[in-house]
Formats: C-alpha cells, structure tokens, sequence
C-alpha cells in the first residue's frame, strides 16, 4: 500500500486532534458527566472509555508513520552480511525449515513443490528441510520423493520451537527461513530480502503472506452494479474514493492479514519494533544463537544463586566453597535448556522480545512472498485466535517486555499496544452491554445526554473516524473494527487463562474444514445481537406507550450504539453458519 507524504501528513494531523479532542472528552467524562445516582454502571463505563483511549494512544503512536527499511542487492557472499573481517568469502547458505506435525503429507508436498522454485541469488546455496514432529513414514516418503532433506526427533519437547532447536543441531545456513506446513513460498523470497542482512545488526526479516483459499469478494462498484447497474457502479466508485478499496463477500471470518502486516507490523519499522510472525521469516543464525546463549547464561546464573542459597539454609552455613559451588553451577547448566527459539505457545514474538533487547534489528518486508491456508471454520479461527492472545498475555504478566532491559522506549510502547490491544476484550464487553442496561431500564451512565454530551463525544467520534479512515486506506475500517469487537469472548478467555495460571497449550492449527456448524462459539456475540434487537423495542415501546423514564435522546444515542454493535457482530454469527460454495474452490 502507498503512503506518500500527503496522505502521511494528513493521517498524523487527524490522528493529533482525534487524541487531542480524546484527552478532552475523557477529562469531561470523569469531572463533569457522571450519574452520581448510577456510580454502579457509571464508573464502570468511563473505566471503559479511559482503558479504550489508552489503547487509542498506543494505536496512534503504531500508526503514526511509514518508512521502510532500505532495500539492497542480495549479498555476493557471507562477508558482505557481517562485520568487515569477521566473515568468509564463500556464498550464503539458506536453510528452509518447513515444521510439521500431524498435516496432511499432501499438503506440505505442495509447499515443497514450491520451495525448489525459490531462486537463489547471486549463487546462494538453499537446502530444504522438513521437520517432522509426527514421526510419520509418509512424511518421510513424500520428502525423498521430492528430493528434500527428513529430519524427525524421539520427542516433542518444546513443540515447533523444540522441533527448530533440533533441526538448527543439524544444519549449518546462515540465514533460516521458517515455513509452517502449508506455507507456500513464491520464486522471489529470497532475493528480495537477503539484501536486508548487509545491515549485520538486522536479525530477522518478516514478509507478508496471503491467504489464497478464502472468498476474495467483489468491488464495490461491482456488486453494487449487479443490483443497481451504471448508478450502482458510479456510487461504488465514489464511496470508494472517499473510504479506500472496499470488497464486499470476502472472508467471512474477518481474517485481515493486509491490516496486520501492511498497517500494523510495517508502521514499527522506523523504531525496529516489528515481531516475528513465525512462518515467511528469514533469520540469521548468528544473531539467534547469540541471543540464546545470552538468555541461558543468566538463567544458568539465576537458578544456581537461588539453589545456593537454598543449600545454605538447609546447612546452617553462611558461605559454600568453591568445589561445591562449581559442581553446583555446573550441575544447573546440565538442567537448564539451551533454547534457541523461547519453549513458548508464541515463541515467535517471544523470541522476538529476547532479540531486541539484545539489540537486533528486524525487519517488516512490504511485499507478499507468500501464501498460506486460512482458518477454514469458526473453531480454526477461535483455537488460532486463543492462541496469540493467551501466549501474549502469558509472556505480559511472567517476563513483561516494559521491564525488560534492552529495550529502547518505542519498542516497548510498540509491545504495550500489542498487550494492550488483547486486554480490550474487558472494555468492549463494557461497551456492549451499556446501550442494553440503558433501554431495559432508562438508567443513563452520564448525568444528561445534554448539548454539552454531545459538544463533547461528537468531535471526538468524526475525528477517529477520518483518522482512521486516512490510516486503513485501501483498506475496510469497518472489517478491522469487527474483528477487534468479534474478539471479545476468546480475549476474555485468554486473560481469564492466564490469570489462574493455566498453561497456554499448543494445539496445531488445523488446515482442513472442521464439519457441522458452530453455533456454540458465538453464542455470546449472538446474545448480544438478540438483546440489542429486544432492547431496541422494548425501549421505545416503554417510551412511546408507557411514559417511563426514557428520554428521547437517551434513546436516539443507545439505539444508534445497538445498531452499530449488532452490525459489528453479525459477520461472526453469520460465519457460524458459512459454507464455502464451488466458487470458493
């Protein structure tokens, strides 16, 4: 997506009176508009707004500016990729790793189909390997008849990041490109992003992927043609111009890879701050060994101070000898695992803290280079969705990266928005729920919905809007926000999780559609979609026949804040129900 220096500007103006009139609105909202005779859904409310303004902060800041990193030629040899006399003057090896476990051999046969397609630049040399964790004969089977590399292990330990460690054991690259079962590079990976590494200090770089099995949609001008013709297609088009390229019919799941990597993750590279997203990165040996060994080195010498001082209590004495102190070190060093890539249910973005605080760079490549499977039903996309949001929090409240050393302070804001953002399923239930409590009861968070509620909330609502609207160009605002408010029941799932210390598991994505229909998973966002629907009339009907204590304009503004809610949900629930059709093949 272009970002020229116009539209740049205009998106940062609009995003500094969006905040500006944000810090207004939410000062007014706690010293001036309260509902002393409701402090009960009162303050809860304006918590809610407080917590979601912080979050608007944090988003400003990751949306503030584009600037990619600079590109160059893919390197001639190693020495161009490391410190002047510190390197060989032999070509680049590669290795790709496609890490697999209980898919379809069939499947990853296709991606490795593709993967003898990677052009190797300016004499690189690439070898594939498949890592099976599954131990299957017919994985091995599939490898030798495509000519790639087999490596299997006697155990799980440690899941993909175990599998990585002990296919990294095996092979020598320099750089690794991580590929997931289903991930199907394009010819150009390589020679695209190799360049990348002439920085020596740059330790991973992240491309794109494009999930090429769901519904693309139609234009706008072109559904709209369909049941409007010419004035249709002319209305389409002039939506379009003010609000970006919009595709109306495509995933029904609200996956939004473009928004995450085009706008999110490229929007960190001016402060090196983009994580690593596992499948479609290439990283560099060096750097994740070295952070590794870093990491183990003080938790070596952490674990063997506190067995020390446990020793000491349990024998009376006050100092240990330096025999005893040495077997005890060492013994500690035997036990703790040398971990590469961190045993984590994320060890992507985990990794990535370590990384970084070690001072590496990384990388958030703009282009496609390639393509994946999607979430094929509601239980994939809850199970995928569980998973980013509890590893996250996991690693938020047992190594939070705000108090890790090494960071420079924009990637730790970088990170709190990443946190932050799988924390607002507490304030979007708040949001949800409060036009409800307004229409079944005529009880108002705020003192009035006077003149002066309105002074206040309007500018800030349009101002966020066209800020917004000026960040997702070309891109759905609307797909974006319902898939932030979809989220809701996973993200309070997740930090219910990890609060009671609960292990965050490691369940395998699945890649084919699961049977039946998934009714079960919705049933919260379909509860607040059927009690938006009997608050609505039974609101106005208290107000219109009974004379209760309904004010017009406390009815206007919670059924505005119920219609758009329900229209936030409904692609969900309908999602529940979606089958694809022989056009979606």
């Amino acid at each position: 997506m272009q970002d020229g220096p116009a539209l740049q500007a205009l998106r940062q103006w609009l995003l500094v009176v969006a905040l500006v009139l944000g810090g207004w609105y939410i000062t007014w909202r706690w010293t001036s508009s309260l509902n002393w005779d409701a402090l009960w859904f009162a303050i809860p409310l304006v918590i809610a707004e407080t917590g979601a303004y912080i979050g608007l902060l944090l988003f400003g800041f990751n949306l503030w500016k584009t600037k990619d990193y600079p590109r160059q030629e893919p390197p001639r040899s190693i020495a161009e990729c490391v410190p002047e006399g510190h390197g060989e003057d032999r070509p680049v090896k590669v290795d790709v790793f496609f890490a697999t476990y209980s898919e379809d051999p069939e499947l990853v046969r296709l991606s490795l189909r593709d993967a003898k397609q990677v052009r190797a630049p300016n004499g690189a040399i690439v070898e594939i390997f498949v890592l099976d964790d599954g131990r299957r004969p017919a994985m091995r089977q599939v490898a030798e008849e495509e000519g790639v590399n087999y490596l299997s292990r006697s155990s799980n330990i440690g899941f993909k990041a175990g599998n990585l460690r002990h296919a990294m054991e095996q092979t020598h690259g320099d750089f690794i490109l991580i590929c997931d079962a289903d991930t199907r590079p394009f010819p150009t990976i390589l020679e695209r992003t190799l360049g990348y590494f002439r920085d020596p200090m740059v330790a991973w770089v992240q491309t794109p992927q494009w999930f090429y099995d769901v519904p693309q949609g139609r234009r706008l001008p072109e559904a709209w043609a369909r049941w409007g013709g010419p004035l249709g297609r002319g209305l389409g088009r002039i939506i379009e111009r003010v609000m970006g390229e919009i595709h109306v019919g495509q995933d029904p799941f609200v996956n939004d890879p473009k928004m995450f990597y085009d706008i999110l993750m490229r929007r960190r590279n001016p402060y090196s701050a983009s994580f690593c997203c596992g499948a479609g990165s290439i990283h560099r040996r060096d750097a994740v060994m070295q952070a590794a060994l870093k990491t183990w080195t003080e938790q070596v010498e952490v674990e063997g101070q506190q067995r020390m001082k446990a020793m000491q209590r349990l024998t009376g004495e006050t100092s240990t000898s330096p025999d005893a102190e040495r077997a005890l070190m060492q013994q500690v060093a035997v036990d703790e695992e040398f971990t590469p890539y961190k045993f984590h249910v994320s060890e992507d973005i985990y990794t990535s803290i370590v990384l970084h605080a070690d001072g590496w760079k990384s990388v958030m490549h703009p282009d496609v280079e390639s393509k994946m499977l999607s979430p094929q039903d509601l239980l994939t996309w809850t199970i995928q969705r569980f998973k980013y949001a509890g590893g996250t929090l996991d690693i938020a409240l047992h190594d939070n990266p705000l108090m890790r050393p090494g960071l420079n302070w924009r990637q730790r804001l970088m990170y709190a928005a990443t946190v932050w953002s799988y924390l607002g399923g507490l304030w979007n239930v708040v949001f949800l729920v409060s036009p409800l409590i307004y229409l079944f009861t005529a009880v108002a968070p705020v003192s009035a919905y006077s003149m002066d509620f309105y002074k206040h909330i309007l500018p800030f609502i349009v101002m966020t809007e066209l800020a917004f609207m000026a960040s997702y160009w070309g891109i759905s605002s609307f797909q974006a926000k319902a898939n932030y408010v979809s989220f809701f029941p996973v993200n309070l799932q997740a930090i219910w999780t990890v609060l009671k210390g609960e292990k965050i598991k490691f369940p395998v994505t699945p890649k084919e559609r699961q049977s039946g229909n998934f009714l079960r998973l919705v049933w919260p966002q379909a509860s607040v979609i059927v009690l938006s629907i009997l608050g609505l009339v039974f609101g106005w009907c208290a107000y219109l026949f009974f004379h209760t204590d309904h004010h017009i304009d406390g009815l206007l503004v919670n059924t505005f804040w119920c219609i758009h809610n329900i229209w936030l949900l409904h692609r969900i629930v309908w999602a529940a129900f979606w089958q694809p059709s022989d056009s979606d093949d």
